[in-house]
């Protein structure tokens, strides 16, 4: 009975020492919108972190770009920054944070638009 404790131990030993011996986790792809633009994706993984960035082309001339970071845990806690500018050279830009936990979450956020006036909002929310 010890000895299959011990080894039941050294396997889940062996277990956390591999999984952490991994290389982070990363994904990349590329495609055409419906209506002729183009999006690209870029996600990786890192034991609990996770960053991303999305670049969004209009067949216009119009874009998008967004960066974000995820840290997960007990509360996952996120942040996003994006900007774009469109067809007509108007430029907008804006930030998000979020945290949610097991029983509720919030967010909070700021958006600048093309005339330069800035709208903050906030937001809670229970599970």
């Amino acid at each position: 009975m010890l000895s299959s404790a011990k080894i039941h131990l050294f396997c889940l030993g062996a277990i956390l020492v591999a999984s952490t011996a991994m290389p982070a986790a990363a994904e990349e792809w590329k495609r055409p919108t419906a209506h002729g633009g183009e999006i690209s994706r870029s996600v990786t993984g890192d034991g609990g972190v996770y960053t991303g960035s999305t670049t969004r082309t209009g067949p216009n001339g119009g874009t998008y770009t967004s960066t974000s970071k995820c840290v997960a845990g007990v509360v996952d806690r996120c942040s996003r920054s994006y900007s774009g500018t469109g067809p007509d050279g108007q430029s907008f830009s804006g930030k998000r944070v979020s945290a949610r936990g097991p029983f509720h979450g919030r967010s909070a956020g700021s958006f600048t638009g093309p005339n330069g006036k800035t709208v903050y909002g906030f937001r809670r929310w229970r599970r």
